[in-house]
């Protein structure tokens, strides 16, 4: 039985979503490396996807939560190690006591800059691979699907 399920399965297909997430992940772990040879040996793919979703002039730590959409303790997990590293602070919420505010530090600020230059290297990077022509068009599909899931979105959220 199992050798008969195993001898129709053939081979999987070649599709979009695999594409992506497989470029995808060669980006984080390019992006990654290149961090930490700049200098931040904190950094890492998890902390990068925490820190993704705090805008440069701080955020409340129940809405990073929420944007993060992960568990309570692993957010406060990432936050206690990026805070004992320095890249992070937290403070109470002025307008709400129970509440707490999460901004950069210094050093958070400096890993952000470096960052930016980075991401810019690595888009650099496939300009020489692929051409300049092959990257915009890349681009331009990728703001496109991205702009239709948007739409779809609003789409679905409308009443009828």
């Amino acid at each position: 039985m199992v050798k008969e399920l195993d001898e129709k399965i053939g081979t999987l297909p070649d599709h979009v979503g695999w594409r992506l997430w497989q470029a995808s992940r060669a980006w984080q772990t390019e992006f990654a490396a290149a961090m930490r040879a700049a200098g931040h040996a904190w950094f890492s793919e998890a902390r990068a996807g925490l820190l993704g979703h705090i805008p440069r002039n701080g955020t409340r730590q129940s809405e990073l939560i929420e944007r993060a959409a992960t568990s309570k303790q692993a957010v406060q997990q990432l936050l206690d190690g990026l805070e004992a590293e320095g890249v992070l602070e937290r403070f109470p919420d002025p307008r709400d006591g129970r509440g707490k505010l999460v901004r950069y530090t210094r050093k958070g600020l400096d890993a952000l800059r470096d960052g930016d230059r980075i991401k810019l290297q690595i888009e650099r990077g496939y300009i020489d691979r692929i051409g300049e022509q092959r990257f915009a068009a890349l681009m331009d599909a990728l703001r496109s699907l991205d702009a239709g899931r948007a739409d779809a979105s609003e789409e679905a959220s409308e009443p009828e």
